[in-house]
């Protein structure tokens, strides 16, 4: 059986309807027709856009057109998890998992967590209604405690449980904490990494708790996870001069600008609470930045219960949301591979038995400020 799973940080799409969101589907759907997966399952993050109240209203067109769409006709089954009641502010995440089952495949179930048993999926199924009381899911907003500097966050994850053939597997959309500030990030070591390894500790003993059969996991989504900051400006400007500019207080810092000694003091990287502004962004592309690699560390504090395959592309994260710009990233943050793909030791040990592909959607074009990252393979007897 062939599987493919994506997560997306859909935010943009909802901006830009006629643009961005007809673009983003021409390119799931070309990954679909290139793999001819039997299973996928895609998960969203900020289902709705950022402006959610407003844009939650195109979401039902959103998915209706997927499953409406001939490129789609052939996966006959289907469950849809939306989590768009922005009014339930102590369970809304902006989550959304999506589940297609090819007709050419039998015998996949999904489990039930309340009565503990498989159910087989059978028909279309769409849900964006008191998730919270959703059986077929385990669904939690992360609470204040996680971030208690900031005053209310929708992050969170949804998990589901299925039995492919005879292969059992949770999923597990999440969506983790954001770098607040560049100027705060880059005084390593900030507060936004602990929030967020606190976060996935919690999901990460959630799903492996005793009150369900422990099973192997695949987690995917965007988990924000970022470069040391500190370190790539050390490493990006090791002979600059710094120049810091103040809103007033000693400790207030405005903007950090970094200058060439010599060449007319050219500068080389401009840093203020939402702005990553470095000369050349071919650094973070070349040979798919692997020489940044170093510096992504943050999930190295759970190596010994996840697993990632080799990363082979670019950063996927913050590329321009401007339509002719799809390959260049935005001066906002320091890119950084925020959109992955985890699993288990036990999932890791199946997914790479078979042939396999681990790689971002819509390279050379704009899929908003995310491009999406997938993650192909093959279950093998």
């Amino acid at each position: 059986m062939d599987v493919l799973l994506l997560t997306a940080n859909v935010g943009s799409l909802f901006d830009d309807l006629e643009g961005l969101q007809i673009i983003w589907l021409q390119e799931f759907y070309q990954v679909v027709k290139k793999y001819t997966p039997h299973f996928i399952a895609l998960h969203c993050q900020e289902i709705g856009g950022k402006d959610y109240e407003a844009g939650m209203v195109h979401v039902n067109k959103f998915v209706a057109d997927i499953l409406s769409s001939n490129e789609m006709k052939e996966y006959n089954r289907v469950r849809v998890y939306i989590d768009q009641d922005f009014s339930a502010h102590d369970h809304f995440t902006a989550l959304g998992s999506m589940y297609f089952l090819h007709q050419s495949i039998q015998d996949i179930y999904q489990f039930d967590f309340k009565v503990q048993s498989y159910k087989e999926v059978q028909g279309k199924e769409v849900h964006t209604t008191s998730l919270h009381n959703n059986s077929m899911i385990e669904k939690e907003r992360f609470s204040q405690d996680f971030w208690p500097e900031f005053k209310w966050s929708r992050k969170g994850y949804i998990r589901t449980r299925w039995r492919l053939q005879n292969r059992i597997f949770d999923l597990v959309n999440i969506h983790l904490f954001h770098d607040a500030s560049n100027l705060i990030a880059w005084k390593s070591p900030s507060t936004f990494p602990g929030n967020r390894r606190k976060a996935l500790g919690h999901v990460l003993s959630r799903i492996t708790d005793a009150r369900y059969e422990k099973v192997p996991f695949l987690i995917f989504g965007d988990f924000n996870v970022r470069l040391d900051t500190q370190r790539v400006v050390e490493t990006l400007c090791s002979t600059a001069s710094v120049e810091t500019i103040l809103n007033g207080e000693p400790e207030d810092v405005k903007k950090v600008t970094f200058q060439e000694r010599g060449n007319d003091h050219k500068v080389l990287l401009r840093i203020e609470s939402k702005t990553f502004d470095y000369f050349d962004q071919d650094v973070f592309r070349h040979n798919n930045g692997k020489a940044l690699l170093e510096f992504d560390q943050e999930l190295t504090t759970f190596f010994n219960e996840i697993c990632e395959l080799d990363i082979e592309f670019p950063p996927s994260y913050p590329y321009s949301e401007i339509n002719t710009e799809g390959t260049l990233y935005a001066n906002t943050r320091c890119p950084a591979w925020c959109d992955r793909i985890l699993m288990s030791p036990s999932a890791n040990e199946v997914v790479v038995k078979g042939k396999y592909a681990y790689d971002l959607m819509g390279l050379s074009v704009c899929m908003g400020d995310h491009k999406p990252v997938f993650l192909y393979f093959q279950l093998t007897d």
